[in-house]
This record gives structure tokens, sequence and C-alpha cells, in this order.
């Protein structure tokens, strides 16, 4: 993994951006009825915000995370990696570069969200440390919240 860059996302990326997420949550859409919401973004104005942080190797953008600081926690607004660098460590990287934004800014937890059906990312975020703490209707969505303490 020695290979992977991580680096803030700049304008010229959103093109690259928003083909790495229809690729990482298409096969969601069926499952859970609908485009998963990041589908829905508009990443030339996620960039703008400067929130964005992206996975690199050589040359080709292989995952991105999206953050936002609530009160006093750092939330995971999104967290994508192509299908074909998942497992490669891409997405543990980028999670633990959230956590390391966290712990910098004095904050002692983190947060994010997945829908209930995306049982993969659920299962790997209990893996890693996040904790359930809350599920809310969103429509016809059930939406999962996850903690994970800081040390």
């Amino acid at each position: 993994m020695n290979d992977l860059q991580l680096r803030p996302a700049t304008a010229g990326d959103a093109g690259a951006l928003t083909e790495l997420v229809d690729a990482a949550y298409r096969h969601y859409v069926e499952r859970i009825g609908g485009r998963p919401r990041p589908m829905t973004d508009d990443y030339a104005e996620v960039v703008r915000s400067g929130r964005v942080t992206v996975a690199q190797r050589a040359d080709q953008i292989v995952g991105l995370i999206v953050l936002d600081q609530v009160d006093r926690e750092v939330v995971i607004d999104n967290v994508a990696v192509h299908p074909e660098h998942q497992g490669t460590g891409v997405g543990r990287a980028l999670l633990e570069r959230a956590e390391a934004v966290a712990r910098d800014a004095g904050l002692t937890s983190i947060r994010l969200y997945t829908h209930e059906r995306m049982i993969e990312n659920l299962a790997l975020y209990e893996r890693i440390g996040y904790v359930e703490f809350e599920r809310r209707q969103h429509g016809a969505a059930v939406i999962v919240h996850l903690r994970k303490r800081l040390a």
C-alpha cells in the first residue's frame, strides 16, 4: 500500500470523483431501491467545499472521503473506493485519515452513517470499532448512525 497517496481534492478531480462514486455505489441501487445520496452530489461543489481527500495510485484516483465537523465530532459524509481497489487497504487508509483529522482537532469521537441494507459497510465499520447509536427513518430508508471513540 506504500504506493497510495492521500491528498486534498482539486477542481480538476470532480469528474473522476463523480465516476468513482458511481462505480462504488452502483451495485446498491437495486438493493436499496434508488440511488444512494452520494451518487446525487455535485462533486464540483463538494470539492469547492474543501472537505474532500482523495486516495491516488499512480495517476488514478481510487478512493475519496468527505468530512464535516458537527459540534465536537468529525462526521464522515462519504467514503468510497473504486471496486477494483476494494480490499486493498484504500478504505482503511481513508478512515484512518479521518481519525487523524479528528485527533488533530482535539476531538474524541468520529461518526458516520450508512443505509441499513449496506450490510458490507456495517460489518466493516463494526470490525474497526464503530458502534451503532441510532437508526433514523429517512423517507423509505433506514439510516444507521455509528460512532467511534478515539483514544
